[in-house]
């Protein structure tokens, strides 16, 4: 059966009337073929994530609709690999929210992700004055790297790229500081001319699950890699949202101003790292 998640805006409402909602859409849904699965709570933009099995949209539209009244924005149909890959095998508490693996307190997911591209410097190029075996070599020492980082600070690996990796965090300060480890480890093997040295890219982005059509995490995912690809050798970009959520954090970012981003109509205020704690 299809899974879908639905959107909602709910500006003011409480945990325990989400908790409520969630509990009379449980005892709905049988009437119309459906399984609720779990939601997430985003109290600071007003927005409810919730996740289900359906037959149809129309399904899930009229469980809310029966059960308590309050009808999704949007409905869409999302990859269950995809949404596993950036939002995680969360669990939830006993009221069907999602929480936050590891959080104190039964520490709700709010549903926002930080998507991470690193973006290996002139790999084509390399790839043809070293070779093949030294290119893949080169390839393994980044993706060593990388992964390191990764299991450091709780990041989770999305997919490879072929000259990078893709990554998310729950914590927007945890993909810097990721971010910052990687180029920091890459410049220490540049700096005692070790076999195979590396320069990255990377470019960071914050977002919903949801962006855009039947895209999951569609602009925020394609503002990472506009920026990673934006990014000088050895720099990371971030976007506004991200620096915003690393305020009094201990890590500073240069504001680089707005930039025009192929497939972004209007420009993005862009800021690179410079130190992260």
């Amino acid at each position: 059966m299809p899974l879908y998640m639905d959107i909602h805006t709910i500006e003011g409402v409480s945990l325990e009337a989400l908790a409520k909602a969630h509990a009379a859409d449980i005892a709905t849904q049988g009437d119309y073929g459906v399984e609720y699965v779990k939601y997430w709570v985003n109290k600071e933009s007003g927005k409810v994530f919730c996740l289900c099995h359906a037959p149809t949209p129309d399904a899930a539209r009229a469980v809310h609709a029966n059960a308590h009244g309050i009808v999704a924005e949007k409905i869409i149909e999302v990859d269950p690999e995809l949404l596993d890959g950036f939002m995680g095998g969360v669990g939830v508490n006993a009221d069907g929210a999602a929480l936050v693996p590891g959080g104190k307190d039964n520490q709700r997911d709010t549903g926002i992700r930080s998507v991470m591209f690193t973006d290996i410097v002139g790999s084509t190029e390399m790839t043809q004055a070293m070779g093949d075996d030294a290119a893949m070599e080169m390839l393994r020492v980044h993706d060593t790297i990388v992964r390191d980082a990764l299991a450091a600070l709780g990041g989770r690996e999305v997919k490879h790229t072929g000259d990078g990796i893709m990554a998310c965090f729950f914590s927007a300060v945890a993909a810097i500081q990721c971010a910052n480890r990687i180029q920091q480890e890459m410049a220490i093997r540049r700096a005692q001319n070790a076999p195979h040295p590396i320069t990255v890219r990377i470019g960071t982005a914050a977002g919903e699950p949801v962006e855009q059509g039947q895209d999951l995490f569609g602009s925020t995912v394609q503002l990472a890699a506009r920026l990673c690809a934006r990014a000088e050798p050895g720099q990371t970009l971030v976007s506004n949202a991200i620096a915003e959520l690393c305020i009094g954090k201990a890590i500073t970012f240069e504001d680089m101003g707005e930039a025009h981003l192929k497939g972004f109509a209007r420009p993005v205020r862009v800021h690179a790292v410079v130190a992260a704690s």
